[in-house]
């Protein structure tokens, strides 16, 4: 098995989940089980994707890759909902987690890239 606590998205990911976590437990009662859990168990399903694909044969992570995009992408929307439900309990947790989320996009976009020009593949 491939070591994947030293990747910087994995640490990334984990950085986002911890904080989403601490997050939620300030939304309200509403807002904790609805979208909050969904923001929970998104942010949990990056950190699972990132060790998949760091697990997946080179040429066959690709598709884990895309998954991974697309799981971040899903935690963005998540955000944005939670933004204008006003679940955070003010605008800078918020901030924080879209920079976060963005950033993890950012790296996930270049780890694909990287896996459609590589030469294995």
């Amino acid at each position: 098995m491939a070591r994947y606590d030293g990747l910087p998205i994995y640490k990334r990911a984990l950085e986002l989940v911890v904080f989403l976590e601490k997050a939620v437990r300030h939304f309200s009662r509403y807002h904790k089980y609805s979208i909050g859990e969904r923001l929970r168990q998104t942010s949990w399903d990056v950190v699972v994707l990132v060790v998949q694909a760091n697990n997946t044969p080179v040429a066959r992570r690709r598709e884990r890759l895309v998954a991974l995009r697309d799981k971040i992408e899903e935690v963005n929307v998540a955000l944005a909902v939670a933004k204008e439900l006003m679940a955070f309990s003010g605008p800078k947790p918020w901030q924080q987690a879209a920079r976060m989320a963005v950033d993890l996009g950012r790296q996930s976009e270049g780890w694909l890239k990287s896996a459609i020009l590589s030469p294995e593949s």
